[in-house]
């Protein structure tokens, strides 16, 4: 049924595309839903792009849809050719537009003085803001979908270049009923049997540094609940079931900061593609130097709230 094309056809990206959402949902209904189309339209279009490849991609069972092992081999390559073709349309446009950058930012992280400067020094480009996941950061500026990153450490950093900035307080978050709310430091003997909640989907490298785990003397942090996300997590801390190290305080007026001692501090850095020829990207690095600071963990808290500068 499948037979090898007599020459080669060159892959359709949509159909490309198609494939990697029904293989994320396992579901033609479903992800005909995410694609905007109707269920016969998607199916031919999977079929179309088995016919191309010459192999079922899916097995269809009253079950479910499951990758055959040629729809294994391929999807991550499938993965990465959407990818590289995202990137080369980003770069493409990059070198179009060479008065453009796009600026991303973390949560609890301010970019705004450095980004008036850098308005204000190149009025003419076009300078726009993106806040970021933090799991999103790294494969954001290799995607080209942003052309710099203020955030925190730690992640993976190779083919980045990476400028440091300054260096926060590692804070406790605790609700304002807890034993050690208002104390004007904790040390992790203070909090050596307090459990810590972990994010699900969260770098284990990140979890580790936020964690403290394993502590100095090596023992491990004591595990709390799992959750989907930092705002389940905030929730968490509120409720009296966890506290949480963070480099902000977050806009609650249930919770209250203590500055944590005797820990290494959150650095807070400038990570932007190594060799990136974009005039704009040197420039807003000279400005991030000059004009952006360690905020006062103490003061007004910016936590959650997210930039709108841009």
């Amino acid at each position: 049924m499948y037979e090898s094309p007599p020459f080669r056809v060159p892959f359709d990206l949509r159909l490309v595309r198609c494939f990697t959402v029904v293989a994320e949902y396992r579901h033609f209904g479903r992800a005909a839903q995410v694609l905007y189309t109707t269920q016969p339209s998607l199916s031919r279009q999977i079929r179309r792009l088995e016919q191309q490849l010459g192999t079922p991609l899916f097995e269809r069972t009253p079950h479910g849809n499951h990758l055959t092992q040629a729809g294994e081999v391929f999807l991550p390559l499938a993965t990465a050719l959407l990818r590289c073709a995202d990137q080369a349309a980003a770069r493409t446009r990059a070198a179009a537009r060479p008065d453009r950058i796009t600026i991303g930012y973390t949560p609890g992280v301010i970019i705004t003085p450095a980004v008036r400067e850098l308005r204000r020094q190149h009025p003419v480009a076009e300078v726009a803001t993106r806040h970021l996941n933090v799991h999103d950061r790294r494969q954001a500026l290799l995607d080209h979908r942003v052309d710099a990153v203020v955030t925190r450490l730690p992640f993976a950093t190779d083919g980045l270049e990476v400028t440091p900035l300054y260096d926060e307080l590692r804070l406790l978050l605790v609700p304002l009923d807890h034993r050690l709310a208002g104390k004007e430091s904790v040390t992790l003997d203070d909090i050596a049997d307090e459990p810590l909640p972990k994010v699900r989907s969260c770098d284990p490298m990140v979890s580790a540094f936020w964690r403290i785990d394993p502590r100095p003397d090596g023992r491990r942090a004591p595990d709390g609940p799992l959750v989907e996300a930092l705002e389940d997590l905030i929730e968490l801390v509120a409720a009296g079931q966890a506290v949480f190290i963070a480099p902000f305080h977050p806009v609650r007026p249930d919770l209250t900061a203590i500055p944590l001692e005797g820990v290494e501090p959150s650095h807070v850095v400038l990570a932007t593609r190594a060799h990136d020829p974009n005039h704009l990207v040197a420039a807003f690095r000279t400005h991030a130097r000059a004009h952006l600071t360690s905020q006062d963990p103490t003061g007004p808290p910016s936590g959650l709230q997210r930039q709108t500068d841009g």
